[in-house]
């Protein structure tokens, strides 16, 4: 096992990384229980392949619990979903000192996360992802919500986990689309500021999707890593440090609200694209050489990922795009920061570009095939 800390302070807690934890989770949460009970939350799909083997767990360690299933997908990310399991929790009798476990992907942590952050106004939770996406990514740093018709992610709040528990062995049960989903947000670590760890992607991310334990464990500790040491440096984002997560994400979460954020396009899906389209805009306004713009296109379309437009289902015209990345949560000042490039492994965060300009590229983008 693999021990991370995120270092905030009083709010610092530990990851663990290890095949196997599911069926050891037990030992490690009863020490921060205050009493010997917990809460459950994950989607059919997850209940059905690890909900026994973490009930089991708990069960040794004399912990008892409650559990409540959700319907897979985005769409549970809704309005209606946090009341239902609010209500849930509430009628539980959850304590603010109790601890929810988060069993699941990254919709259920959003959600649970976001719910724990207002129920009795803040208990705690445990981050137990079992996707690649959530293991990377969506489970470290204490970002949660819902959606809302207006845009991705609109409605949350800062909350940070009290543990985080990996254990990468429930990728084998993920489907292959989901897998890749997920293995954009590994990529996306190499394109913010590792070079080094691009090319070990280029050279890996094909095995890693194919099975291989070790490329997967790599890529998890190297990624949960990166992202551990942005969030201790600008935990709530309010420096141009964490916004250098976002690659990709402004212009992916304007794909992903144009498909109705359902499963014509996952979300690690729409990243890809938007991480090469972001690529190709800074090559056209010259900050980029367009030889790296190519290269982030030609490697996420040899792992079969969303590289452009057209490979991502979309087909409407950049005004309507640029509209919808309007709504983006990071607008400040009525102007949407972007995360460009000056080639791989070199984003940067930058106001001087409008929606306007945006909107004339994605133009572009759509009339290009491929």
């Amino acid at each position: 096992m693999q021990t991370l800390t995120v270092e905030l302070g009083k709010r610092s807690y530990p990851i663990l990384i290890g095949d196997g934890l599911l069926a050891d989770i037990g030992r490690h949460i009863a020490p921060l229980l205050k009493r010997p009970r917990t809460m459950i939350v994950t989607d059919r799909h997850v209940a059905d392949h690890y909900l026994t083997k973490v009930g089991t767990s708990l069960a040794m360690e004399n912990i008892s619990f409650s559990s409540f299933v959700l319907d897979p997908g985005e769409a549970t990310k809704s309005w209606a979903g946090l009341a239902r399991l609010t209500e849930w929790l509430i009628g539980e009798g959850v304590e603010r000192s109790d601890h929810v476990i988060a069993l699941g992907g990254g919709v259920i942590g959003d959600l649970v996360g976001f719910a724990c952050s207002i129920v009795k106004r803040g208990c705690n939770f445990i981050q137990v992802p079992t996707t690649l996406l959530a293991q990377v990514d969506s489970s470290v740093g204490g970002k949660t919500a819902i959606n809302v018709p207006a845009g991705k992610n609109l409605i949350g709040a800062f909350h940070q986990p009290a543990l985080v528990v990996i254990d990468p062995t429930t990728l084998a049960t993920l489907p292959r689309r989901e897998l890749g989903a997920g293995y954009a947000e590994v990529v996306k670590y190499g394109l913010i500021d590792d070079s080094a760890f691009f090319s070990w992607c280029e050279e890996h991310g094909a095995a890693l999707l194919a099975g291989d334990s070790a490329a997967r464990a790599h890529a998890i500790a190297h990624s949960v890593a990166a992202k551990a040491r942005i969030v201790a440096a600008d935990e709530r984002e309010t420096q141009d440090i964490r916004a250098l997560l976002n690659l990709g994400h402004s212009f992916g979460h304007a794909l992903e609200a144009e498909t109705g954020y359902s499963d014509r396009l996952l979300h690690g899906e729409a990243v890809a694209a938007g991480m090469v389209l972001a690529h190709q805009f800074s090559a056209a306004n010259g900050l980029c050489p367009p030889e790296d713009a190519a290269r982030v296109r030609d490697h996420l379309a040899s792992v079969d990922l969303p590289h452009s437009l057209a490979s991502a289902g979309i087909n409407t015209g950049g005004r309507a795009l640029a509209d919808h990345m309007a709504h983006d949560k990071k607008v400040r000042g009525g102007k949407l920061p972007l995360i460009l490039t000056r080639g791989i492994g070199q984003s940067f965060v930058t106001e001087d570009y409008g929606l306007n300009a945006v909107a004339a590229f994605l133009d572009g983008a759509a009339s290009t095939r491929g």
